[in-house]
């Protein structure tokens, strides 16, 4: 949660941490995969040769953040 590895998370991980607090894959179409959870705003991850999306995880911080404040 600390943002020092945002570039260097493995996209099959990042999926995983997704579905634990309870998100789940919406569609996937090519390298985007949408994940959703009744209360969050929808979140599309991308495979980046096996990575996610520095940006996207960026946001992803940001909701799960959210989510425990709630």
């Amino acid at each position: 949660m600390s943002g020092r590895a945002d570039a260097n998370l493995s996209f099959d991980k990042v999926c995983s941490l997704l579905i634990r607090p309870g998100f789940t894959l919406r569609q996937a179409r090519g390298s985007h995969h949408f994940f959703k959870k009744p209360g969050c705003d929808p979140i599309n991850l991308q495979n980046q040769n096996g990575k996610a999306k520095p940006y996207q995880i960026r946001q992803i911080r940001e909701i799960l953040k959210d989510q425990t404040i709630q």
